[in-house]
């Protein structure tokens, strides 16, 4: 009998592989519009494929993703921002405000491009006006 194990490994491997940003992003990139290209995203892995993109995209980009505080990835034109996950704070409502900036005044000449990967949920999010937030920021 065949042992299953280098067989499951294989397949864990792959699928590991294949959620790498390195691997998964440039071949799913959309052609560069007329207008402005902006960025946004959250979850743990987000500055990992914002670097990823600035890797792959010729020309000027900007714009905000969130990740996990201890998760921060260098971009040259995408701005990273740190939040607590998985319980949110003051930094990622912050940083939710910045990214709802970022996207106003679009024209249907522009284009967004948005990074989600696990946590984005929790780095990004909003209270409804009037709700009392009581999370302190560290």
């Amino acid at each position: 009998m065949i042992s299953p194990r280098p067989f499951l490994t294989g397949l864990f491997q792959a699928a590991v592989d294949a959620a790498q940003p390195a691997l998964c992003i440039p071949s799913h990139l959309p052609p560069k519009p007329r207008g402005r290209t902006v960025v946004i995203g959250a979850g743990k892995a987000s500055a990992a494929m914002a670097r990823v993109l600035e890797q792959h995209w010729d020309g000027p980009l900007s714009g905000l993703v969130v990740t996990r505080y201890g998760h921060h990835v260098a971009c040259d034109q995408i701005k990273i921002v740190e939040a607590s996950h998985p319980v949110p704070d003051l930094a990622g409502a912050a940083a939710a405000l910045e990214i709802l900036e970022q996207v106003s005044g679009l024209t249907a000449d522009d284009l967004v491009i948005c990074l989600i990967s696990g946590g984005g949920s929790a780095l990004m999010t909003l209270p409804c006006r009037g709700s009392v937030w009581k999370t302190k920021s560290p």
